[in-house]
């Protein structure tokens, strides 16, 4: 792929979300529709489901149609910050296609307060929610603003990174209180000798692996500017918990419930992102056999000779726009960018070619029959912003 070809394509990308000042539409939003919030229907568990659901699977936006307002959502917001940091450590380098120092500097400034403005506050300490209830099955109902390790520890880890640019005093404060939500708020499902941090605040999401190791994450991000050895001890024994559930050939299944058992891309690299960081901040590389093995599979197991992106370990449909996005960042995180830029240059290249608007947002999946070629600003544009910001400053 040309130098040409990419700065074009995140050019593009670029210009659409600022011009949309990062507010979007997203996968889940359906019962923010107005009209749903005036039915009866949304007292009834089935009905919120089926709402959902036909929102997420139309290939045909129905958003405007049945008033549902483009809004911020926190790990979108999140994901903007994490790019524009990239951006501005580039431009440090002296590459400033996409902004100069002073004006990236602008825009970190200005996205860290709203995603500052975002931060729930009922909770112990630091943390973020969505910006709409979710239906999960019938399992559980996350109301509005629900605090989820989900969207905390992508602000926090964003929040971190922008402290490092602007060493701005009230954003520490807020990185270090996020160990109390992690600490108090969040539950812990035992697991032989250790535990698992639930998803959220509220029950019914108890045992994914990927959550629970972002409960680790946050620890170990607060960790490396506290040093306080009892949040590394317990996203230590967290993060051990997730490594004796990883299968021997290093695969991941997504949680513990009977249908959570699938193998999928992204959520593998979290979690190779999370076990990384908590070497990277805290020093202690014993997991260091999980994460190789970890890396080996997902390299092997979810991508083409091509370079298109598969969902799951053993069919490619639905492509979600996530896949690409997911393994240029977790490879940089890895420090494996270089080692493997021949994959991540053609899968980039597929994921231009073949999801990208000539408006310059992404889609949100290729399917083999109707692609829903709808704009997400969280689920697309924000992934796939942070993954061309990641790009950028490793090539």
């Amino acid at each position: 792929m040309t130098t040409i070809k990419f700065n074009d394509s995140f050019q593009k990308l670029k210009t659409y979300c600022e011009a949309e000042n990062f507010k979007g539409w997203d996968p889940y939003d359906g019962m923010n529709s107005k009209i749903f919030q005036a039915l009866p229907l949304k007292h009834w568990d089935l009905a919120r489901l089926a709402w959902i659901q036909g929102f997420k699977r139309s290939p045909i936006n129905f958003r405007k149609a049945l008033l549902v307002p483009k809004e911020h959502n926190s790990k979108g917001v999140a994901l903007f910050l994490l790019g524009y940091c990239r951006l501005y450590q580039a431009a440090l380098n002296g590459k400033t296609d996409f902004g100069s120092q002073a004006e990236l500097l602008k825009q970190i400034k200005q996205i860290t307060q709203l995603l500052l403005d975002m931060k729930v506050e009922t909770c112990s300490g630091a943390c973020w929610g969505y910006n709409f209830d979710w239906q999960a099955r019938r399992l559980f109902l996350f109301k509005k603003n629900t605090p989820t390790v989900v969207a905390t520890a992508f602000a926090i880890e964003a929040l971190a990174e922008s402290y490092n640019i602007t060493k701005d005093v009230k954003v520490l404060e807020v990185i270090t209180s996020s160990a109390d939500f992690v600490i108090k708020d969040l539950s812990r499902t035992p697991h032989k000798d250790g535990f698992l941090f639930s998803y959220s605040i509220q029950d019914g999401n108890n045992t994914v692996i990927n959550a629970s190791l972002l409960g680790a994450k946050i620890l170990s991000l607060v960790y490396g500017f506290t040093k306080d050895e009892s949040y590394k001890k317990l996203a230590a024994t967290a993060v051990k918990t997730a490594c004796e559930l990883q299968a021997e050939d290093g695969s991941w299944i997504y949680g513990l419930l009977p249908v959570q058992s699938w193998i999928d891309s992204f959520h593998t690299g979290f979690n190779l992102d999370a076990i990384e960081t908590y070497q990277q901040q805290t020093g202690d590389t014993s997991f260091q056999n999980y994460r190789d093995k970890g890396w080996q599979y997902y390299t092997d197991n979810f991508f083409e000779p091509d370079g298109k992106p598969k969902y799951y370990h053993n069919k490619t449909y639905p492509i979600d726009i996530h896949c690409p996005a997911q393994v240029i960042v977790t490879a940089s995180k890895l420090k494996q960018f270089q080692n493997h830029k021949e994959l991540l240059e053609k899968t980039l290249n597929w994921t231009i070619d073949n999801m990208q608007s000539k408006k310059g947002y992404f889609y949100y999946q290729v399917k083999k029959g109707m692609s829903s070629k709808i704009s997400y600003m969280r689920w697309s544009n924000a992934f796939m912003f942070n993954a061309m910001a990641h790009y950028y400053l490793e090539s």
